[in-house]
């Protein structure tokens, strides 16, 4: 693979990446259930991660930093909130296995062994995603671990990620 062949694939990829991570914060916005709004924002986290690394890696390689596009917005988002939940979750797991889908072959074919690792931890990263998206689709409140006998989480959380 040619260094400018790298330097698009690494580009495609952030480009998709990014608008998969702004789809993901529109997401959690709509979610009030504290359990998997916390699963979302642990999500973000690292997807953020992910797109920083490939942001040096195409920095890197001397190029320049892809558009992103406008966030996706959830197609749920009525009914009570643990529905609301289920429906966003159920299709954010669906966006993420078909990302994985779309770009596992394309990452097998990166010759560069430091890129190829990247991206190859970057998707694993987002097979487990897929796999917390899944169980908050399926209802469940313990997809990062179980709360304490008696311990509350006052009712929900903020519509807003940071407050200052």
């Amino acid at each position: 693979m040619r260094p400018t062949d790298l330097l698009d694939l690494l580009r495609d990829f952030s480009r998709d990446k990014i608008d998969l991570l702004r789809r993901h914060e529109a997401s959690a916005r709509q979610i009030s259930s504290y359990e998997v709004n916390n699963t979302y924002q642990y999500v973000i986290a690292r997807e953020e991660a992910h797109v920083a690394w490939v942001t040096d890696a195409i920095q890197a390689l001397a190029g320049t930093l892809p558009e992103a596009a406008e966030a996706a917005e959830p197609k749920s988002g009525r009914g009570a909130p643990a529905d609301v939940a289920r429906e966003v979750a159920a299709e954010d797991a669906k966006l993420e296995q078909a990302f994985v889908d779309r770009w596992r072959g394309r990452v097998e074919a990166v010759t560069n062994a430091r890129h190829k690792v990247m991206l190859r931890l970057i998707l694993g990263e987002m097979l487990e995603h897929t796999r917390f998206f899944e169980q908050a689709a399926a209802g469940r409140s313990d997809v990062l671990g179980r709360r304490p006998d008696g311990a509350g989480t006052g009712g929900g959380v903020l519509r807003t990620r940071w407050v200052e």
